[in-house]
């Protein structure tokens, strides 16, 4: 009775780890995660080299995490049309993460992090990829990507001045009309010291 007891726990134990039958298929799924997880931490070591909040470990997370979501359901057999759903709640939901990662700033107004948000939505697309035996295009991806952050900026900081003279300007102007409608509400009119 004890001996049929045992039997039936390694029995339902060696089911429960089917899908990874034999080793084409575990090398399969290491080779796709551990793309995932590389290529997303070298995204998320750029950002975490410019001290940005998402980095090395986020990206790389996301990026394993997207990797899953589409690799399992393909493994169960679901087929590329309704895997799209899937697709379509990693997309969506990784906007939460990203929004997480913009902040406007109460000083000067300016919102910051929208490199990052944007960096851990491709970190997504670079996981998905990878999860789906795409690893060529993830990888093709992630140097785009590092290019992007890494080189492209250089020449967006040669626009910097002129963007910064505008939004200083604008929030200066922002801050007038707060002022003046401040001041309205309070009675005083144009001109008249408010202390008055």
């Amino acid at each position: 009775m004890f001996e049929d007891i045992l039997l039936q726990i390694a029995t339902t134990a060696r089911a429960e780890f089917q899908d990874l039958a034999d080793v084409s298929e575990v090398t399969r799924v290491i080779l796709r995660l551990t793309m995932a997880v590389i290529l997303g931490g070298l995204l998320g070591y750029e950002r975490e080299a410019h001290g940005k909040s998402a980095g090395l470990r986020t990206h790389m997370l996301v990026a394993l995490g997207a990797a899953m979501f589409v690799l399992v359901p393909l493994q169960a057999g679901m087929s590329i049309n309704d895997s799209s759903r899937v697709l379509q709640g990693i997309i969506a939901g990784i906007g939460f993460l990203g929004a997480g990662a913009i902040m406007k700033s109460r000083g000067d107004g300016r919102i910051h992090g929208l490199t990052t948000a944007a960096s851990i939505w491709l970190t997504a697309s670079v996981g998905i990829a990878a999860g789906m035996g795409r690893e060529g295009t993830a990888l093709i991806t992630t140097l785009f990507a590092l290019f992007i952050l890494g080189v492209l900026k250089r020449f967006s900081r040669q626009l910097e001045p002129a963007q910064e003279k505008a939004e200083r300007a604008e929030a200066r102007q922002a801050a007038r009309e707060d002022d003046a409608m401040a001041d309205e509400n309070n009675g005083v009119r144009p001109g008249q010291d408010a202390s008055s």
